[in-house]
């Protein structure tokens, strides 16, 4: 389990930028998948199965992209200004390292030093890669960049960049390798631009038309000061009830708890005030379908230093498992 998800986060792949991350993983599920493909936004397609009498076309989906910088400016000393790709904080980057694309690395700073107390705007941020100028400077307008932070080891907890949401997935991958038999169709799509308003996801659902929805990604926790929310690091993976863009289908969400429960995986529920996931994106796409998530609980989601509990991961392999394993009942309390 580390080890994979140490692999995943290691590679960049910033939002439109996932080809590296992508070819990775096709090579990892190639064995376990009746087929893979790459449709036009790039998302990676790998079905598994058929529907049997009674069975689902099932779609589920875990974003490959991970927030990044863009280069907007560079200036006369070489300098590189930039611009966020996905919520990028700028309370995490003062000090930060970052590595382009090309392989150029480089440390973020601000202009204003005199205001330590405050936090300044990404306009105010620069990353200095060593150049004397303009002309000097390796890297271009457009040029792309990520966090630079190695994967760290905590023992049942790990920390890197981009487990928001590598460790999504990776846990999708896994459950590739574990599902042996299911009455549904299967459909894993490691989808693109999540991270810039889930594009990805939106055409993917479309094509599929699945009847079942079902997104894996992180979730903030407030098991930390200053933090309001009822999902805590190490208590089971979350099944999201409602986040700012999806209102989780109440037939999932109660499918996901009864089959946890069946299982004896802990699990807890989601309610998130910031951000969303693809889920919503499959919720609305063509005719609707319901949607619903599986969550693991993340501290200090988009910085460079994200942590989970790989309790959490385990017991969301064994629920995940278990869901697409099973027949699949959506009833409404």
């Amino acid at each position: 389990m580390k080890e994979l998800i140490k692999q995943l986060t290691q590679i960049p792949g910033p939002s439109g930028y996932e080809s590296a991350i992508r070819e990775t993983i096709r090579e990892i599920i190639k064995p376990y998948v009746r087929e893979t493909r790459v449709d036009a936004m790039g998302n990676l397609i790998a079905q598994v199965g058929t529907k049997a009498p009674g069975g689902m076309r099932v779609m589920v989906a875990a974003h490959m992209d991970e927030i990044g910088l863009i280069v907007s400016h560079i200036e006369k000393k070489g300098l590189v200004r930039f611009s966020n790709l996905g919520g990028v904080l700028p309370r995490y980057l003062a000090g930060g390292r970052v590595v382009f694309l090309n392989g150029t690395r480089g440390v973020i700073n601000s202009d204003r030093h005199d205001e330590v107390s405050k936090i300044q705007p990404i306009s105010q941020f620069f990353i200095d890669i060593g150049a004397i100028s303009e002309k000097d400077c390796p890297v271009k307008i457009g040029d792309l960049a990520v966090f630079d932070r190695e994967f760290l080891d905590l023992g049942k907890r790990v920390s890197s960049k981009a487990l928001d949401d590598r460790c999504g997935c990776a846990l999708m991958i896994e459950t590739i390798q574990r599902v042996k038999q299911s009455p549904h169709e299967l459909l894993f799509v490691f989808c693109t631009q999540e991270e810039v308003g889930s594009r990805g996801a939106t055409t993917a659902a479309y094509q599929l038309d699945a009847d079942l929805g079902i997104a894996l990604d992180v979730t903030p926790v407030g098991d930390i000061l200053g933090v309001k929310m009822q999902v805590n690091l190490g208590e089971g993976p979350a099944i999201k009830v409602r986040d700012v863009g999806h209102i989780a289908d109440p037939a999932v969400v109660n499918w996901m708890v009864r089959t946890a429960r069946e299982l004896k995986v802990p699990h807890q529920l989601e309610v998130l005030d910031v951000g969303s996931t693809d889920a919503r994106a499959m919720q609305i796409s063509r005719g609707g379908m319901p949607s619903g998530a599986l969550s693991i609980p993340c501290r200090y989601v988009h910085s460079p230093s994200e942590m989970i509990d790989m309790d959490d991961y385990a017991h969301a392999l064994t629920l995940l498992t278990g869901l697409l394993s099973r027949e699949i009942k959506l009833e409404k309390k």
